[in-house]
């Protein structure tokens, strides 16, 4: 079976969802905010040439009432797992280390935090340390961008996906980029 080389991780909202493509050893190649619709067209018009897999966050019952936007959101995960698994011209992607995955953000927040309590603003202060340490290592300045730098908004949690996606399947990874 083909191993994967990069991690196209997306955070899925309701009408805009943020992605952060990342190489194997978890350099950031890519990162967008896009409506929901342009990252649709985006997965459907792949032109893959290196094995890529799919990291999507899903959504899990936590006991309690849920609203529209929560079903708005399972929508469009699934219409995300369709455009990725169906190629071009109708063809099913047969590579079974290519099939989408999805994490839980209860299982993002373990592994990343250590803690299902976590915020989003533990989560980014954890990435931060991870590829820093400290701010101005991990994200930097204009003059001196970081490998975090722009990183914004859905990005961060689209970023703490495809991280824990490679904690739990490329043990060691974080070293590869921090030499």
């Amino acid at each position: 079976m083909r191993d994967f080389i990069s991690v196209l991780a997306i955070d899925p909202g309701t009408t805009q969802s943020g992605y952060v493509k990342l190489t194997e050893g978890g350099i950031v190649e890519a990162h967008e905010i896009l409506d929901n619709e342009s990252l649709l067209e985006k997965l459907e018009r792949k032109r893959v040439t290196i094995p890529t897999i799919v990291v999507i966050e899903m959504i899990a019952s936590q006991g309690m009432a849920v609203g529209k936007e929560v079903f708005e959101t399972c929508v469009w995960i699934g219409r995300f797992i369709e455009a990725w698994k169906t190629r071009p011209g109708g063809e099913i992607l047969c590579i079974p280390c290519l099939a989408p995955v999805r994490i839980l953000r209860r299982d993002i927040k373990l592994a990343i935090c250590g803690s299902a309590r976590a915020k989003d603003g533990n989560i980014r202060q954890a990435l931060i340390d991870r590829y820093g340490p400290g701010k101005e290592k991990a994200i930097g300045k204009k003059a001196t961008p970081g490998p975090l730098y722009g990183i914004r908004s859905h990005e961060w949690a689209a970023l703490a996906l495809g991280v824990t996606y490679l904690d739990q399947n490329r043990p060691g990874w974080c070293n590869a980029h921090t030499s």
